[in-house]
């Protein structure tokens, strides 16, 4: 097994061997002429987007700056919005389902390093698997750390960092982030806090 397989395979490796640098700096040029384009070029825009990520919908926006290590490692379904500087560190594979929506300066990080010194000077990393689930909608500074799963409708509050699973349908904040409530069918009628909706359209 060679360090691209072991990397994929979610098992310490060496992120400069076996063609792992080659494809981070290709990657680095597909991301670097996206961030360059003009907001009138947002047809070009939709097309390289595709082309970094390995797994898109049909219908998908990510306002640059956006970053990533590979963007082979990076599924993300229909309706996808990201906002402004969403960063990607996708060692290993980032999935993420429809209806995604990705605030400001949001960072999801499968990578990591050993605790020890010793082992973490070695050179080895390791990259372990993020999934989130549909209709999540992720608060702008939010951490999404290795290994973590966010269920389906889930909302991440602001400033959270997500170090361990989150389930479906529920509110969670904080750091650690922490589940506050469930959503339930009562924040149907409600836009923000206790405002309700003053149109019917919504539903």
């Amino acid at each position: 097994m060679d360090q691209k397989q072991r990397m994929i395979a979610n098992l310490p490796y060496k992120a400069w061997m076996d063609g792992l640098l080659e494809d981070r700096e290709e990657t680095k040029k597909k991301v670097y002429e996206y961030n360059s384009l003009p907001p009138e070029r947002w047809g070009e825009r939709t097309k390289l987007i595709k082309a970094i990520l390995g797994k898109t919908g049909d219908q998908i926006h990510v306002e640059a700056p956006f970053r990533c290590d590979y963007g082979y490692n990076i599924e993300v379904g229909e309706n996808f919005y990201a906002n402004y500087n969403l960063i990607i560190l996708d060692v290993g594979k980032v999935r993420i389902g429809d209806n995604a929506q990705i605030a400001p300066n949001v960072g999801i990080y499968t990578a990591g390093h050993p605790i020890h010194p010793d082992s973490r000077n070695s050179g080895y990393e390791y990259g372990i698997d993020i999934t989130i689930g549909n209709n999540v909608w992720i608060g702008a500074n939010s951490v999404i750390l290795p290994g973590v799963t966010i269920g389906d409708n889930a909302v991440i509050g602001a400033g959270s960092v997500v170090s361990k699973d989150i389930p479906s349908d529920v509110i969670a904040v904080g750091n650690p982030c922490r589940v506050i409530r469930k959503i339930t069918e009562e924040d149907r009628d409600f836009y923000y806090k206790d405002r309700r909706f003053d149109v019917d359209d919504y539903k």
